[in-house]
Order: C-alpha cells, then structure tokens, then sequence
C-alpha cells in the first residue's frame, strides 16, 4: 500500500494562481491571515491527513459498522483520530470567529478538505456534515439557538447531520411525512429517515441533527416543510448536555463503498417523540436545507478529486515498480510505466485531477469574494458565479472520479480487481458521489433549468466571455495547440447554450433530455479553461515554481487539451440531437 502524500504544490498554484487567494488574503475580513500563515495550516493538515487519518482507511473499510445495544459502532481508531483532529483545532478552520471559529478563507479550508478526504473519505465525511451544519445553524437558527448549538458545532466538539430522506421517498423530498408536534416553545417529531451519514456515533459528545419534517396544518408538498434542530442528547441553556433524545439508529446501511462511515436508517420519536427546535420559519425547511447541500454540493465535487488523487498516486506507484513486458527504446523488460497506454491512463487521471482541483477552488475564491468583498456589486457578482457553478462541479467532478478510478483499478491490471493493492475500494467509495446530495440528472436539471434558462443564459454567457478572456491572452504565446482548444470549447459550449435558450420554449421535453450532456460539456470545457489558464501561468517559467513543474504543467495541460477536451464538442452533438430518441421507446420496449 503506497503511503499518501498530499500534492501541496499542485493544490498551493491553484490556490495562488487560479483561485486568486493572495487577492483574498487582502481582503478586510482576512487582515490577520497571511501566505506564511496558509502555508503553515496546509502543511499540517497534510501531515495530519498522512499520519493520523489515512493508516485507517483500509482497517476501517474491513471493518464496517454495525447498530449494538441502539448505538452505532464504528471502526477501530476513529474516535482517537476525531479526538486530536478537535483538539488541533481542525473543525474551525473557516468558522465564524464570533463563535470560537479560525476564520480563515473557505478556500483555505477546502484545501485542508481535499487532503482529509484523499486520506479516508469514510473518515472526513463527519467532519463534513457538521461543518455544513454549523453553516446552516449560522445562517437560519435563532440567536438563542446559535448561542447553544453553534460554538461547540464549530468547533467540532459536536457533530451535526444532514437528515432530509424517507423509505418512501428518495429524492421526491416534497413526499415527506415525518411530523412535527407543537410543544410550546419545542415540538416532538415523529417519523422514520434513511441514508443519514454519520447519523449516530460515539467519536463526538452529542450529534445535532437538522431534520426535515411537517407541521400538523402544514401544506402539502415542498411548500409544507421545516426544518427542526434535534439533538441526540437534550442540551440545557449552559450548554451541558441533559438525557438522551427520542432519537435513535435502527440500523447501519450494507454499502458498496465508504464502509467506514455508518450510513444510519434513524428512528425520531419512538416513545414519546423526539425533542426539537424549528430553525427559521415554519415551512421554509427546504429554503434552509440548500443551504448546508449547496455547500455540501462543492465539498462532494471536492470529494471526487480527493480519492481520485488517492487512486492515482497508488497507480502510479504500482506503473513504478510492476516489471512486465518491453518497449520501444529499451533493452529488457520494463516497468509499465514505460508504455505507452499506461502513460496514457495514467495522464488522464493527473491531467483531469488538476483540472477538476482548480475548478473547485476557482469556484471556491468565489465563494469567499461573495461574503467578504467590500463592494456589495462584487458580492453580487461573486455569488451569482457560485450558483452557476455550483451544480457544474458536483456533477462534472463527481462523474469524473467514477472513470478515474476506474482506470486506478486498469492500470494495475488484474491485481486491481482483488482488495489487496486497496485500488478497487477507491473505486467503490466514489460512487456514491454522483448520488450524493441530488443526483447528475438532479445536478443538470438545475444547471440547465434555473441557472441557464432562469436568466436566458445571462449568466453561463459570462463565463463564457470569461473563458474567451483567456484565449485573447494566449494570442502571440507560444501555448497554440492550447488556445486552439480551448477556442473550440468555448465556441461548442456557447452554440449549445444559444441552441438551448432558442429551441426550449418549444419543447418541453428538449431541457431533460440535453440537460447531462450541456452539464458534463460545461464542466469539461471550464477544465479546459482551467488548465489554459495554468499554462499561460508558466508559459515562460514563473519565480515560485521550478522548471521541472512549469514544464510538467504545460505538457499535463496540453495533454488534456488533445485527450479530454475533444469530448466538448461531442457532448454538445449529442445534446442538440433533442430528445426524440431519448423519448421514443414504448416504455414495454425497454
């Protein structure tokens, strides 16, 4: 098992060069933060991701969880790994200062993320769901509420979840029936959840669920839901924890992959009802949810680079020492990193990891520009690019890592496919991803439905001028076979957009049906960008990286433009072939 060593200057360009963070740094909010600073927190968080965290990916996902005694057990060395990863301080990284928070850029905290996730996803994912929490607590709950629950939710002291679905239910979160008993000032709820991640456990003090359930005289539909504040242990004024809730897991999930995070069926109120508090208004639960997913939704994108950049270092470890076969151009047999399809293999992975890891942090600056830039016409613009993107990363990047580590597996050959070489479990983790907090077809449907046809494409036709900002700059530069590419990107994705704005409005059934196709484009022609823009970065060397990695960025960024970026233009085809086939079958001829 080859050990996992987070790739800190990769991830330290795209900071600095794509994402724009000494320009973040600068900002008002961030007077106390500076390089020296972000440099020093990424080089322990790798550390922490390589000592700490990553020896219990592969023992955790042996090991799996089960429901004893109506509590969770989880893996051996979570919980004494969770305690230090408090006790450093970690949770806090991008929290609020006014409740004990780092307050450091959320772009400095996907960083961190990223390496978490590489080292045990299984791990990183309760980490994850409480940091979403504190977000959505911050944003939507009382001040009495945010004084109790916040601090300790930030700090990581307690964890939170994230717990919308029922058996019943899936993704038709408007089909709900869990309920909500008005108790004076409190409500009891009453209903049955499934798939909650990291829904019960011993590593944290109390776990602070935010459910989605319906007042008795509610409306029906999305329009009738709240959201309510429950917690595992009841929680008095002070802060101190009191007896156990009426909540409890029922069972843990038998999964495909990420056996080390306990996906829990939960049981609300099965004596008396469990005991909780409405953040926000009444029926606006669903308003409040978007939320902690809209954050969760980059963190998942995030997620699919994580274990893909896992899943690569292991394959190209494995290409290094796996002797088989000869070359051209050597004397005997070879390791297969010498031939050429593995180097192909392998270079789709690296070249699309650093194009899916500098979309999310480009996206990520934004975020950060949409709370803190001075001007309010910045924020404005900043967040309007975070909702239009948004959907485009956790599709693109979560559909992506599925093929990556995939090809993890190939290139090890048939060693792949046997849990020994730890290949395939990368493989099987990621695919929840695509699932994860709305599906690719949910993704696309409102990339395509809210974020293009919502505004007639005002917005994805800035991006657009954007991108071709940067094929005006790479005009006289000695970077042609980029440019031309990401030309031809640009041109498909603007006469597809155009296509879709023109012929929607007379078809109802034409966005559904283009809808993956226009998202998975968008992605790969926002990569392309991505990866013109890191090679214009070091066309002629640059001062803080040395000509080893300057070149490296140029041929990887090359390469993606001849092998991944071709793809735009097919995408784009296919979308605009409408959807008369798709719709054509008899639903018996399926």
């Amino acid at each position: 098992m080859t050990e996992y060593h987070a790739p800190l200057k990769d991830m330290r360009f795209a900071l600095q060069e794509l994402a724009g963070l000494p320009g973040i740094l600068s900002l008002p909010a961030f007077n106390d933060v500076d390089d020296h600073t972000v440099q020093q927190v990424l080089n322990e968080a790798a550390n922490f991701a390589r000592d700490i965290i990553a020896p219990l990916n592969i023992p955790a996902d042996r090991a799996g969880c089960l429901v004893a005694d109506r509590q969770v057990e989880i893996a051996e060395g979570f919980s004494e790994a969770y305690r230090q990863f408090v006790d450093n301080g970690w949770p806090s990284l991008s929290g609020a200062p006014a409740f004990g928070g780092m307050g450091l850029p959320h772009t400095v905290g996907l960083a961190a993320f990223e390496m978490w996730n590489s080292a045990s996803m299984a791990f990183a994912l309760c980490p994850m769901l409480t940091g979403g929490a504190a977000s959505t607590v911050a944003a939507h709950a009382s001040d009495k509420l945010k004084a109790i629950y916040l601090p300790k939710l930030i700090s990581g002291e307690w964890s939170g979840t994230m717990v919308l679905t029922e058996p019943h239910a899936g993704s038709d979160l408007a089909a709900l029936t869990t309920k909500a008993v008005r108790e004076g000032d409190r409500f009891r709820l009453f209903g049955n959840k499934i798939f909650i991640t990291w829904g019960d456990h011993s590593m944290a003090g109390n776990t602070i669920h935010l459910v989605l359930a319906r007042l008795e005289d509610a409306p029906p539909g999305i329009n009738g839901i709240s959201m309510f504040l429950v917690p595992k242990f009841l929680v008095n004024e002070d802060g101190s924890i009191r007896e156990r809730n009426d909540v409890y897991p029922a069972s843990v999930e038998c999964k495909l992959g990420i056996h080390g995070s306990p996906t829990c069926v939960m049981s609300f109120g099965e004596s008396n009802g469990a005991i909780g508090y409405l953040v926000g208004e009444e029926n606006r639960g669903m308003a409040n949810m978007f939320t902690m997913m809209n954050q969760a939704r980059l963190e998942v994108g995030v997620q699919g680079v994580s274990v893909s950049e896992r899943s690569y270092q292991l394959a190209r470890a494995f290409a290094r020492e796996r002797v088989q076969g000869v070359a051209p151009g050597h004397t005997g047999r070879v390791t297969i990193i010498n031939h050429a399809d593995v180097r192909r293999m392998l270079l789709l992975m690296k070249s699309q990891i650093e194009a899916m890891r500098a979309a999310a942090y480009v996206m990520c600056g934004d975020v950060d520009r949409s709370y803190h830039a001075p001007e309010p016409a910045d924020r404005e613009r900043a967040a309007g690019r975070v909702a239009l993107l948004t959907p485009i990363i956790k599709g693109w990047l979560s559909e992506t890592a599925q093929k990556l580590t995939s090809l993890g597996v190939q290139v090890h050959g048939g060693m792949g496919f046997v849990e020994e070489t730890g290949a395939a479990q990368h493989m099987r983790d990621v695919r929840i991803l695509p699932i994860y907090e709305g599906t690719t077809g949910i993704q696309a449907a409102d990339f395509v439905g809210r974020k293009v046809l919502g505004d007639d494409g005002k917005a994805v036709r800035q991006l657009i001028s954007d991108m071709r900002d940067t094929v005006n700059a790479l005009e006289g530069i000695s970077l042609d076979t980029i440019r031309t590419g990401l030309q031809e990107n640009v041109d498909a994705l603007e006469t597809g957009i155009d296509w879709l704005v023109a012929e929607s409005i007379h078809d109802s059934e034409l966005p559904g049906a283009a809808s993956v196709n226009l998202l998975m484009a968008a992605g790969i022609a926002i990569g392309t960008w991505q990866m013109a823009r890191s090679a214009l970065a070091v066309a002629d060397g640059h001062p803080d990286y040395d000509d080893e990695f300057c070149d490296g960025k140029r041929i990887t960024a090359r390469f993606f433009i001849e092998h991944v970026s071709p793809k735009v233009v097919g995408l784009i085809r296919a979308a605009m072939a409408g959807p008369g086939s798709v719709m054509a079958l008899a639903e018996n001829q399926f």
